[in-house]
């Protein structure tokens, strides 16, 4: 199996007046590991569905290799899609669900038990083949899905959030599981997801997407360090956000005047003088004590223990400011006075803009 690239060409869908997506051009790689992550209702599902032929989109094109998929329905295109329910047939054994898309297209019943059963090998369920689905746990499922899509040798696989049901251990489980899968196979897989957990854990890149519009297409690590939009920066990971006014912009550096004060960061995209404009700093980046430039005094509200880590809740002028630092014993033994303190260059600067939380 070799993997696709997949392209959007100013792929807009709308539902009578609704636009569910905005005007989009989008390029995945071949062999990528590709998630869109956003809020329900974003738009993200309907254009995975446009993808595989589900959808017809309202404008522009989808190119799969290179080829127009206009006209193609489903079973034309070079895909596969599984659902979040995975769609199992209960009275079929493991290996008959995985063999059933190559009796469609007549394979002999021998060469695709064989087949089927290569399939679990590869998704480490070999000896499973006898078994009915339902004797399976949830993780086990999930990879006869995959095995059962993987069957029909699709060049892209489009997974809609396939984790959703599963329990929080079993879903950090099957990321490492999906994302050595598809290291094996070599396959353009597509990843449709609102958790951030799962998309920056497994993702070569990743389109975050509100409102049917991308945001940003990054890297896992360009996405929490340096975010494009105020939604991206809400979004992905924790922030703490105070609003302000513009009060000096020298290069990339602006500062505002905040309740708690003045503060200093770095420029993300266009802002004025005497503008309101929002200051972003992710928990982890601020430090106890004096040791960055913008430096505010609070009081210790609460201290949650998250094992290794201990979230900070502190107040200051009506804001609440959340530290996470280290577990210890000097954590355990803080003031209830405080100075917290950030650098420059952690902290970002937005135009006002849509958040992700409020």
């Amino acid at each position: 199996m070799r993997g696709k690239d997949v392209r959007l060409d100013k792929v807009s869908i709308r539902f009578g007046d609704s636009t569910a997506v905005q005007p989009t051009d989008l390029s995945i790689h071949a062999g990528e590991f590709f998630s869109i992550l956003g809020p329900s209702g974003c738009g993200k599902t309907t254009l995975l569905r446009t993808i595989s032929g589900f959808i017809q989109p309202s404008e522009g094109r989808v190119l799969i290799g290179g080829e127009d998929m206009a006209g193609k329905g489903p079973n034309e295109r070079p895909t596969a899609l599984i659902f979040q329910n995975l769609a199992l047939f209960p009275l079929m054994s493991v290996a008959e669900n995985v063999a059933f898309g190559l009796e469609a297209r007549g394979m002999r019943k021998a060469d695709r038990l064989k087949r089927a059963q290569e399939l679990l090998d590869l998704v480490a369920l070999g000896g499973f083949g006898d078994k009915r689905p339902s004797d399976l746990s949830g993780g086990q499922r999930q990879r006869v899905a995959i095995a059962r899509a993987l069957a029909v040798e699709p060049a892209v696989l489009l997974l809609d959030e396939p984790l959703s049901a599963l329990d929080l251990k079993l879903r950090q489980h099957m990321r490492s599981e999906l994302r050595a899968i598809q290291k094996r196979v070599g396959i353009t897989f597509i990843y449709i997801t609102h958790d951030q957990g799962e998309a920056l854990a497994m993702s070569d890149r990743v389109a975050v997407m509100s409102r049917g519009k991308l945001e940003q297409v990054a890297d896992a690590d360009t996405l929490y360090a340096e975010p494009a939009t105020p939604f991206v920066a809400t979004f992905v990971g924790e922030q703490n956000v105070l609003r302000g006014t513009v009060t000096s912009l020298a290069d990339t550096l602006a500062a505002l005047d905040t309740p708690i004060g003045r503060v200093e960061g770095r420029v993300k995209g266009p802002i004025r003088l005497g503008e309101p404009a929002l200051l972003m700093i992710r928990p982890e980046r601020i430090v106890l004590g004096t040791g960055g430039v913008n430096a505010v005094p609070v009081r210790l509200a609460a201290r949650n223990l998250e094992g290794p880590s201990v979230h900070l809740q502190c107040a200051a002028a009506g804001q609440t400011l959340t530290v996470t630092v280290p577990n210890g014993p000097s954590v355990r033994a803080l003031p209830d006075e405080l100075t917290l303190s950030f650098g420059v260059e952690d902290a970002l600067v937005f135009p006002m803009g849509t958040l992700a939380h409020g």
